[in-house]
């Protein structure tokens, strides 16, 4: 944890040890444009399905919003005719066999929190599996679906796509803007330019389109009945556990709110236990949506769910309708 928390300060505050990993960044992105050539030259098996594929990523190591956007597209694609199909990696699944048909009752351990809590919300039918081409296939055969959302994979460049989009975490962009080690970006950020869309998480600037969260009444793990508006808790302590991405932008998100936070962040994908989530007091425990997938099994009276979505303006949701027409 300790050396995970020096990466993370040198990505965005240069330092002696973002000079030291240049060399290794160097190596990295020589890979990266291997990696692109190779594919470009038909050298390696390129998946092309028989659907549209809009891909749904980021450039950048860490949580930026690109789950509720992927709800949002699948949702807004639905009301417009569409019978969306959505495949992820399952990062963090420990099935023994890909892919993996993910349904909104499926086990977290086995298929990765975040499948499930797409599938929950989107409504749509999903699967997971590393080969993103051969999951997008099974998919389309047996679901039926008519376009396919791919939830990340930006990298996974055997999968061919028509449409790319970018999400981009407006507070800390893309840091020191040198790719992995020696800074946060998967590949470089000049990326940004050659895709269809890039959707910002708080401010945008010219050619972005921001969105915001929405999200005001908590939901008890225990009883999906049983509801509390954030405005009921203003002033109040509150334990908040994240084991997201960012955790410090939904601690911040509370705090906005009225919140007094006690802090409690976990890394990206961490498999809960019960311990956890024990505290010498009864204040209330809120966590975000993909947390409580994890959580609820094990959950007290106490603890809360915030679900969140987007709100963007409508202008995104026409130019991705037109686009995928001309496709």
């Amino acid at each position: 944890m300790f050396f995970a928390k020096s990466f993370e300060h040198s990505w965005y505050n240069n330092n002696t040890l973002t000079l030291m990993l240049r060399p290794l960044t160097w190596l990295y992105c020589a890979v990266i444009f291997v990696r692109h050539l190779v594919y470009r030259l038909g050298l390696r098996k390129r998946y092309r399905l028989k659907v549209p594929v809009i891909v749904v990523g980021n450039l950048s190591v860490g949580g930026t919003g690109k789950t509720p956007v992927v709800v949002h597209i699948a949702q807004m694609l639905k009301r417009s005719g569409y019978a969306p199909g959505i495949i992820s990696r399952g990062y963090g699944g420990k099935a023994r066999s890909w892919p993996q048909q993910v349904r909104p009752d499926a086990d977290p351990v086995m298929v990765g929190d975040e499948a499930i809590l797409i599938s929950r919300r989107s409504g749509c039918p999903m699967a997971v599996g590393p080969n993103r081409g051969l999951t997008g296939e099974l998919l389309q055969k047996h679901s039926g679906c008519d376009i396919i959302i791919s939830d990340d994979g930006l990298q996974h460049y055997a999968l061919e796509r028509d449409v790319e989009i970018v999400v981009i975490d407006g507070m800390r962009r893309f840091g020191n803007g040198l790719c992995l080690p020696a800074g946060p970006l998967r590949e470089p950020a000049s990326k940004k330019e050659k895709v269809d869309f890039v959707i910002t998480n708080g401010m945008a600037i010219r050619n972005e389109y921001a969105m915001r969260y929405q999200g005001e009444m908590l939901v008890n793990l225990n009883d999906s009945e049983k509801t509390c508006a954030l405005s009921d808790l203003v002033g109040q302590s509150v334990h908040v556990l994240a084991g997201i991405g960012n955790p410090f932008r939904f601690f911040e998100q509370l705090r906005r709110k009225g919140l007094q936070v006690i802090e409690h962040p976990f890394s990206d994908h961490h498999l809960f236990s019960a311990d956890d989530l024990l505290f010498d007091d009864d204040k209330p425990l809120l966590m975000t949506e993909k947390d409580a997938v994890k959580c609820q099994r094990f959950a007290g009276e106490n603890m809360w769910y915030l679900p969140i979505k987007i709100e963007m303006n409508n202008d995104f949701d026409v130019q991705l309708l037109n686009l995928l027409e001309k496709k």
